[in-house]
């Protein structure tokens, strides 16, 4: 007999009500397995007839090497090489850089990627120090700069910085910022490595493009699964010595599979579609930032950096979770993703909104008035 929906946690009604949502105002709609290779199937039958359509072996040839060679453009380096998923690729990256200069240690954001959501694999797996650039707090970070750097005495094998800065609130520097931070750099002789997960879509803020952002790192790492809507999978661009060393590293890693045709083929597919709409999607968010401001909500950047930003309310996070959920039962509309109650300020809760294709199906006003109906209820 099914339980009554009062009997269940809000995770559980939220997991129950994901297969019945019709729509949503996040990021893209949910698609099924079935759709979803129906479209990589599409997009290789745009290949036909090229070694792109081909099978890669163990990640070499057919689609996995036009994707290298087109990501190794866009971001204006020698060679690159793609990795079944971006943690792979970061490690290896990092591993050749610190071997290089006879240091395992790494100047990296406290809210780094790395240190937050890998389980401290870098450390275990790889042996790893971290010397830490900023701390910052969960519900607002800040950026490393010049001065976080020269804060850092003695050897280190590389610096990283995390563009955006997500779990800082998808932070990005100014332009001049991130300038400066690679001439310290490049002054110190520490390889700085850019953790790109996000870099497409930093583009229209940093007012520059993915080879000019690209050119003030060493190596870049960006990631398919993200805003490019990919199945999974990442590369790593820079020289070809250090790309051609990170390829070992894969390997030790057990990241060459058979064959990544899958994950190649969806991000040609989402470096065709995606890439060239990260510039409406920045600046609907930060359409919809403003005007959620005229009704009281607050976001964190005030004006986004990217296509994405935090919301923030005056009640607690489960209440307001219940109201997401009860609209997706009810409506079956997905308007949020789960909220959280924030660290700084006792009765706020916040949450991370993502503009995406499913988002511009609505008009900014429409977008916001919903949130407004749904979260202030």
């Amino acid at each position: 007999m099914t339980e009554p929906p009062h009997a269940l946690s809000l995770d559980e009604r939220r997991r129950l009500a994901m297969p019945g949502v019709e729509r949503t105002l996040i990021g893209r709609h949910p698609v099924s397995p079935q759709d979803e290779l129906r479209s990589i199937i599409a997009e290789l039958d745009g290949l036909d007839g090229s070694d792109d359509s081909t099978w890669d072996r163990y990640g070499d040839g057919g689609p996995v090497a036009a994707l290298e060679g087109q990501v190794a453009t866009l971001l204006g380096k020698p060679a690159a090489v793609m990795f079944p998923s971006g943690i792979m690729a970061q490690q290896s990256t990092l591993r050749v850089w610190s071997d290089r200069l006879g240091s395992r240690r790494i100047a990296i954001p406290a809210l780094s990627h790395l240190l937050l959501h890998e389980q401290d694999g870098p450390r275990l797996l790889n042996g790893f120090e971290w010397a830490l650039l900023t701390t910052g707090a969960m519900n607002g970070g800040v950026v490393p700069t010049v001065d976080h750097l020269a804060a850092i005495p003695g050897e280190l094998g590389a610096a990283l910085l995390e563009i955006p800065l997500r779990d800082g609130g998808y932070l990005l520097p100014s332009w001049e910022e991130l300038e400066a931070f690679s001439l310290a750099c490049s002054d110190r002789g520490v390889p700085l490595h850019l953790d790109g997960a996000r870099i497409w879509e930093s583009v229209p803020y940093l007012g520059h493009s993915p080879a000019e952002i690209a050119a003030l790192a060493d190596t870049v790492y960006v990631s398919f699964y993200k805003g490019l809507r990919g199945l999974a999978g990442a590369v790593v661009a820079g020289p070809e010595d250090v790309i051609a060393e990170a390829r070992l590293w894969r390997s030790r890693h057990g990241g060459t599979l058979w064959t990544m045709l899958p994950y190649a083929v969806s991000a040609l597919r989402g470096l065709r579609e995606e890439l060239p709409r990260m510039a409406e999607y920045h600046a609907r968010a930060v359409e919809m930032a403003e005007l959620l401001a005229a009704k009281g909500i607050r976001t964190f950047p005030t004006k986004p950096h990217c296509n994405a930003f935090r919301i923030f309310v005056e009640s607690p996070g489960d209440v307001v979770t219940e109201r997401v959920v009860t609209v997706m039962e009810r409506e079956h509309l997905a308007v949020t993703p789960r909220w959280g109650d924030s660290e700084d300020v006792p009765g706020w809760s916040w949450t991370e909104f993502t503009v995406g294709s499913a988002t511009m199906e609505w008009s900014a006003q429409e977008a916001v008035d919903l949130l407004a109906r749904v979260v202030l209820t």
